[in-house]
């Protein structure tokens, strides 16, 4: 892949964001090469995934079926002035807000994306490793003003700037801010 292929960047990830936020399991083959390998690092206690998964089912499985048996209302933004690309490889902060199908819980979190891409047959994702920073959990009565902060940012690309000024004055909100900000 040609390292200045942003377009091609762009369509990957738009494609792995649709398809997780919206429970849309056939958009993933237009995001990850069937070999692909997802990698979790879990720097908070307060959401679980497995530590790996190999191969686009599997990936699909876990990141969209049975997170979207969990959630619902999903947001997730890649922060667009994060970006920092090598070679084949592309990472950027992320932060995402969505609320619990069980009981209505507000989630917020932020982490990292480090892709890996390849050329196969066109240019997909071979590698994702997702780190979680931090996940805050807000009682059920926040969920307005959460959604709609978050359905007010461009999506899913958004800047520190947009994401920042608009965010809820709500202390355990900061703690994210901290970690991407």
């Amino acid at each position: 892949m040609a390292t200045t292929d942003f377009q091609a960047i762009d369509r990957i990830v738009r494609s792995y964001i649709f398809a997780k936020d919206n429970n849309k399991p056939h958009l993933m083959k237009k995001a990850f090469a069937d070999f692909a390998r997802l990698e979790f690092v879990l720097k908070t206690d307060r959401i679980w995934f497995p530590s790996e998964a190999v191969g686009l089912d599997a990936m699909t499985d876990i990141l969209v079926r049975k997170f979207g048996q969990t959630y619902e209302n999903v947001y997730t933004f890649c922060v667009s002035d994060s970006v920092e690309r090598v070679g084949d490889e592309m990472s950027c902060h992320w932060l995402v807000a969505m609320t619990e199908r069980e009981g209505g819980t507000v989630r917020v979190g932020c982490g990292k994306y480090d892709w890996h891409f390849v050329e196969s047959g066109k240019t997909v994702a071979d590698r994702l490793q997702i780190t979680i920073e931090a996940m805050v959990e807000l009682k059920p009565d926040l969920a307005g003003q959460i959604l709609g902060w978050v359905s007010a940012l461009p999506y899913p690309w958004c800047d520190h700037k947009a994401l920042f000024d608009s965010m809820p004055d709500i202390d355990a909100l900061q703690a994210l801010r901290e970690k991407i900000g």
